[in-house]
């Protein structure tokens, strides 16, 4: 409690404004990502249901990612080009989690499933680039905390969901739970939008040259370019991790619906306490001396689950991962969003997650290819292996380097 109680006190002395948006856009990334951790829950549910082999999960899995891949850029350049209609976007991206689940539930064979799972995607790409980068644009001197806030409600969410909805899927039927999604999304939506609506009339400056261009320069740099391969690999450890892992132990190790969500909900409960150090950590001694070992870290950790014993082993190795399993990406995205100018922050996030999800969309087809052949232990030693080239990557880039020196970036 002491790391919450240092975020707060970074942000005190803040207006009515200020706190408005934190606290709306905060509340609104809990409801996201508590439908986006919904996703790893029901996918045992769905294979079972719609009879689906393991190379089929793995299409259900990139589904989602594709549309992710497809949306962050045009939804991060109307974020920056129309800055007054962001409320209405952050709205939208819980309207569609809202529409994705209920289509899921009454999905009939995979190639009805495919849209809902789209659209988890479409929602997932329309929040971050605006939420995050008007966060970033609002708290420039806090801008690894204030990110490392935003994440805490996702991660109050990534951990208390897997519970309550595994709980659910025990009682109930998974169609009918899923297709239940749609009333609080829809409720959320109306509620984020009358809280920020009046939060956008001032834009920031319009980039010289043209945001197009200075979106073009961001291409050219090589702590941008860095960083945006090293998330995307990083995106693919993890994506496969929440696509097999959950199989490995509902299958594999037997274990009922409620089961596997206490399982998830230690793979991010530590971060609720890690976020927001790691976040004071980047923003006081810079982004490297924290995402390299970290990076290392997590990869050791993915070797290891295929060792990992089921009962306390498998538990300490997930509370150890959860430390860092969700927080590295607000670290990752400060470094990103350090070298982009105040006119593109949501370009620059949408432009990173092109990156990632491009270079991470082939990962769950050879995740399931490859659980296929050699069981689900071999897309763990996948995911580490990945971990290890991003740390590698990010090694010769001049990131920036804390509050405590001056800053450098790679250019």
């Amino acid at each position: 409690m002491a790391a919450v109680s240092n975020a707060l006190g970074s942000v005190r002395g803040l207006g009515k404004r200020q706190l408005t948006l934190l606290g709306s856009v905060t509340g609104g990334h809990a409801v996201i990502h508590w439908h986006q951790q919904l996703f790893p829950l029901i996918i045992p549910q769905v294979k079972a249901g719609l009879g689906l082999t393991d190379v089929e999960v793995g299409y259900f899995s990139a589904a989602r990612q594709a549309a992710v891949g497809a949306a962050n850029l045009p939804s991060g350049i109307i974020a920056d080009a129309w800055y007054s209609r962001r409320a209405v976007m952050l709205a939208a991206a819980l309207t569609f989690m809202a529409i994705a689940y209920f289509l899921v539930g009454i999905a009939p064979s995979l190639i009805w499933a495919l849209p809902g799972a789209m659209l988890v995607g479409l929602g997932t790409a329309t929040w971050h680039p605006p939420a995050m980068a008007s966060l970033s644009t609002r708290f420039p001197g806090r801008r690894a905390t204030v990110l490392a806030m935003h994440g805490m409600g996702a991660t109050f969410s990534d951990t208390l969901t897997p519970i309550a909805f595994g709980g659910l899927l025990v009682l109930f039927n998974w169609r009918g739970v899923l297709q239940m999604q749609m009333i609080p999304a829809l409720l959320a939506a109306l509620i984020v939008w009358r809280a920020l609506a009046g939060q956008f009339k001032d834009a920031p400056a319009a980039p010289q040259g043209g945001r197009f261009r200075d979106v073009g320069m961001l291409l050219r740099n090589p702590v941008f370019a860095g960083v945006s391969f090293a998330q995307g690999l990083m995106a693919m450890s993890r994506n496969v991790i929440l696509t097999f892992l959950p199989l490995y132990i509902q299958v594999d190790l037997g274990y009922n619906a409620f089961e596997l969500g206490l399982y998830i909900a230690l793979l991010h409960g530590m971060g609720i306490i890690s976020q927001p150090i790691l976040g004071i950590v980047a923003d006081r001694f810079g982004r490297k001396r924290v995402l390299v070992p970290s990076y290392l870290a997590v990869g050791v950790m993915y070797l290891l689950l295929v060792a990992a014993a089921p009962g306390w082993q498998l538990v300490l190795l997930m509370l150890a991962l959860g430390v860092l399993f969700y927080t590295l990406t607000n670290v990752t995205t400060a470094a990103v969003l350090d070298v982009a100018g105040a006119g593109v922050q949501a370009s620059s996030m949408g432009l990173m997650s092109v990156f990632t999800q491009l270079i991470a969309l082939p990962a769950l087809i050879a995740g399931g290819w490859l659980a296929e052949q050699m069981g689900y232990g071999s897309t763990f030693i996948m995911s580490g292996a990945f971990m290890f080239a991003g740390a590698l990557l990010m090694l010769p880039l001049r990131m920036y380097q804390g509050s405590h020196k001056t800053a450098r970036f790679g250019g």
